[in-house]
């Protein structure tokens, strides 16, 4: 299983990013997937999530910026970030969790067992 993220970079605050995840090794949009943050110092975030019935989830931090979907036909999940903030910055993670449970942002961290390598998002004022 593998799940490779791509499209994080360095923008001013107000801009916008589209991050990827491509998913290869087991059939998409089987579990639970979302992306979650983790700034230096800090702990991971969960910033959105995607069930199999393509409901999504979002914490108050990012609502109304942030909008996570997928494309099965490509096994590709998206994360589309609008009017970004110096807070945002942070490495970017795409997730999955195999184990049935909440699909939601605020879900532990260490019950979504596969993750991606990182991409790095770097917001500047």
């Amino acid at each position: 299983v593998q799940l490779v993220e791509s499209g994080g970079g360095s923008v001013q605050a107000g801009g916008s990013l589209r991050l990827s995840c491509e998913v290869s090794g087991y059939t998409f949009s089987t579990y639970c997937m979302g992306w979650f943050r983790q700034a230096p110092g800090n702990e991971r975030e969960g910033v959105a999530t995607i069930g199999r019935d393509g409901g999504t989830s979002y914490p108050d931090s990012v609502k109304g910026r942030f909008t996570i979907s997928q494309d099965s036909a490509k096994s590709t999940l998206y994360l589309q970030m609008n009017s970004l903030k110096p807070e945002d910055t942070a490495m970017y993670y795409c997730v999955a969790a195999t184990a049935n449970g909440p699909c939601v942002p605020w879900r532990p961290a260490n019950e979504y067992n596969l993750w991606g390598q990182g991409t790095q998002v770097t917001v500047s004022s």
